[in-house]
């Protein structure tokens, strides 16, 4: 569906559904995502994302070459009921090479020019450093600071009108 230099993005089938399995039982890439699930709350969220619609792309993101799990990234409803969400969960051992400011700026990048959205939003724990400087990185800026999920979040948000200038 999606292609970076170094990935290609489809959408998730049945047969994927070990490797994302391993992203969602991994307590480094869980931390500030709520935690390892059960398996029961798996195979429920499994489910759902492959049963995605109209207003939610869930896709997992492979190495173009040895065609290994990297990552899982998402466009989703925003708990505001209103905005588009970009959603990601990479492999741990994969963190610091580059592979997500290169799969979220495609996901944008595909956000505003194929689906048209005018808004993207992505929400992380303020702890999250890491994330925090991906979302910056990538043009977004903090639009507020809520407490949800037994934690302080920021919202970023980014404007097409903002990435096309930046990018």
């Amino acid at each position: 569906m999606l292609n970076t230099d170094r990935c290609v993005m489809n959408k998730i089938s049945k047969n994927d559904y070990e490797d994302i399995k391993k992203l969602y039982f991994d307590e480094r890439v869980r931390e500030f995502l709520g935690g390892v699930v059960t398996e029961e709350r798996y195979n429920n969220i499994f489910e759902e994302m492959l049963n995605d619609n109209e207003e939610s792309i869930y896709l997992t993101v492979r190495d173009n070459t040895t065609d290994e799990l990297v990552g899982l990234v998402s466009l989703d409803k925003h708990h505001d009921g209103v905005s588009t969400e970009i959603s990601y969960q990479f492999v741990s051992g994969l963190w610091g090479q580059g592979y997500g400011n290169e799969v979220i700026r495609k996901l944008m990048d595909y956000a505003f020019k194929e689906l048209n959205l005018n808004k993207l939003v992505a929400e992380t724990q303020t702890a999250n450093k890491a994330s925090c400087r991906l979302l910056t990185k990538l043009g977004m800026s903090i639009e507020e600071s809520i407490y949800r999920f037994g934690a302080e979040q920021y919202i970023f948000r980014i404007l097409r009108d903002e990435y096309y200038k930046n990018n």
